[in-house]
């Protein structure tokens, strides 16, 4: 085949592809994915280069040893490289194989980044044939080290950082990201990180690795995905005190400084990508969170995955369990230790899901939900103190003030933790439950591993093997009494990888709660006899893509059916398109 290069203005070359070999390119791209486009000329500052030694540092079109003879001499790279010619496979290989040679998590975390840094297809190729292995390294747990120390381990940025020092220039800011065509945006304000508190401007590491997953689980192709950090500053004195900190010295900026600063950064994100851009929030703390859903819910296509991906993820766990369980979801009550986005989150959508399969007004389904917050069991005596998104759930009880009350009084069936804070389901917590449900249903939900509010091991054995148990972080099987048991895990990457792609392929204008409960169907109608066997009420991630496919198509479905989908004719089979849509990481042919 000829070795063709596309002149640009300037005159400087850009690679091109056998179109041929466009494997997977996503959703309506007809130059191919890693093209150059007329519209990225408008970005001021690019000229793409892809030939040479300049190719071979090019994470989006690097392949390191696999480039082919022809290849080599078509692009200038004969002699650049060693003369043995690899293949994908055995590239993948090589890596998992020095991987697992790390004892430590955060070495992994980082060998990983270096990767995606140096070759993007590669990257994505391991993530998705080792799911289950790497996901706790790009995600939860060790993702919230790795943004603990990220001023340390920070060697070349990724995404954009917006900080107060950008406000009136953020529109810039924006067209200074190489890619024009952006479908997905995860942005935090690093002020909640996990269970982790305010990490500032180092919260990062959460929409890189959001949007990786995106990516591997989600197939939503990676130049369509932007990481934003939007720095106010921070309250952690520890990191003010930092030398190697990389974000704003100065206490967070709150009010009308930090409300203007965010609409400013709404409205040129639609101004500059239009009005499909997907924009998840994450990692904000409560009163940010709730306030700008409220706010941008009826402008934008927004989804805050701490208040709704949380609770999609919960709502389809807890529909599958009642095959274990028995019962529907009005039979059961439910008590949460936690009031804040995810558990008041979980909570509404439990009571929607309730309401519809009832007829019953939200108003009375919720009465079989307590919550329990710091000051102990919401009650209606507490109604003038609390905050406005713990209101609807003050009911009338005398006050309760520990959690192991609580649990004594309302007799719950299910106990979900929410609340941040590890170990707070002890003994005498787990054993009550124990005491009147047969089988006790126990999330622990809440990240990283060290903040779980029980482990697996003492949720199985504080219940003598009874308990069906998942979590946020993931745990090891346990064996008790000779029997194996499998802890699920209650995990947002099972949720919004396809959700997002649910959205984009159907060109999705809004999210509303009708989409989020498809998705939620969609999670437990792939948990199979042989999960529900081995006490799982969630499928294996091994199977993420299909599950994503699947995810994708409900959501769409629904868009299309409240008429907020844009992209038309409907495609007849949408599990088949959302799977035609998703990205594959495989090498291309470069001619």
């Amino acid at each position: 085949m000829d070795s063709t290069m596309k002149e640009l203005r300037g005159g400087k070359t850009v690679l091109d592809l056998d179109p041929k070999s466009t494997v997977g390119g996503g959703v309506e791209d007809p130059y191919g994915e890693d093209r150059a486009t007329e519209d990225q000329l408008v970005t001021p500052w690019t000229i793409s280069v892809a030939s040479g030694y300049s190719l071979l540092r090019d994470p989006h079109h690097n392949k390191g040893l696999a480039f082919t003879e022809k290849e080599r001499d078509a692009h200038y790279i004969r002699g650049l490289l060693p003369p043995v010619v690899m293949s994908q496979e055995l590239q993948e290989k090589k890596l998992l194989h020095n991987l697992r040679q790390y004892q430590v998590p955060l070495q992994k975390y980082t060998a990983l980044m270096d990767l995606a840094e140096r070759n993007e297809r590669l990257f994505y190729k391991l993530l998705i044939d080792n799911v289950e292995e790497l996901l706790p390294i790009v995600y939860t747990p060790t993702v919230g080290e790795a943004c603990q120390k990220y001023g340390s381990i920070f060697q070349r940025p990724q995404g954009l950082y917006i900080s107060l020092k950008e406000k009136g220039k953020i529109l810039e800011v924006l067209k200074n990201w190489p890619e024009r065509s952006i479908q997905v945006i995860v942005v935090t304000d690093g002020e909640r990180i996990l269970g982790l508190g305010d990490l500032g401007c180092q919260g990062m590491g959460i929409p890189v690795g959001k949007l990786a997953l995106y990516t591997a689980l989600g197939g939503v192709r990676p130049s369509s995905c932007l990481p934003i950090t939007i720095d106010v500053g921070t309250n952690n004195q520890q990191l003010l005190d930092n030398e190697f900190y990389i974000g704003l010295r100065q206490r967070r900026a709150t009010g009308k400084e930090y409300a203007d600063l965010l609409h400013e950064f709404m409205c040129a994100v639609k101004q500059n990508y239009g009005e499909k851009v997907l924009v998840q929030f994450e990692d904000f703390a409560n009163h940010n969170a709730f306030d700008l859903l409220a706010k941008y819910g009826t402008t934008h296509l927004v989804f805050n995955d701490d208040i709704q991906g949380t609770a999609v993820v919960v709502l389809a766990g807890l529909v599958s369990a009642l095959k274990l369980l028995g019962g529907t979801l009005g039979d059961h009550k439910f008590l949460f230790l936690g009031a804040g986005e995810a558990g008041t989150g979980i909570a509404e959508l439990i009571a929607l899901e309730m309401s519809n399969q009832t007829k019953a007004p939200v108003e009375e389904t919720r009465k079989n939900i307590w919550l329990v917050d710091s000051k102990g069991l919401i009650v209606s005596s507490r109604k003038d103190s609390l905050q406005h998104f713990k209101k609807p759930w003050a009911h009338e009880h005398a006050p309760v003030t520990t959690l192991l009350d609580a649990v004594k009084a309302i007799k719950p069936t299910v106990l979900i933790g929410t609340s941040g804070v590890g170990g707070t389901f002890t003994k005498e917590v787990v054993e009550a439950m124990a005491e009147f449900n047969e089988k006790p249903l126990i999330l622990a939900l809440s990240n990283p591993t060290s903040q779980s509010e029980c482990t697996a091991e003492q949720a199985y054995t504080w219940t003598q093997g009874r308990a069906i148990f998942a979590s946020g972080s993931p745990f090891d099987p346990v064996e008790y009494n000779g029997k194996v048991h499998i802890p699920g895990q209650s995990n947002n990457a099972y949720i919004f990888p396809g959700l997002g792609l649910g959205l984009v392929i159907s060109g999705a204008i809004r999210v509303q709660d009708a989409m989020l409960l498809a998705a939620s169907e969609a999670l437990a109608g792939q948990v199979t006899k042989e999960n529900f066997d081995k006490g799982m009420i969630y499928p294996p991630f091994t199977n993420i893509r299909k599950i994503s496919a699947h995810i994708a198509a409900n959501v769409a479905a629904k868009a299309y059916e409240l008429g907020l989908a844009t992209r038309l004719p409907r495609p007849e089979n949408l599990v088949k398109y959302a799977e035609s849509c998703m990205y594959t990481p495989n090498y291309r042919t470069y001619r």
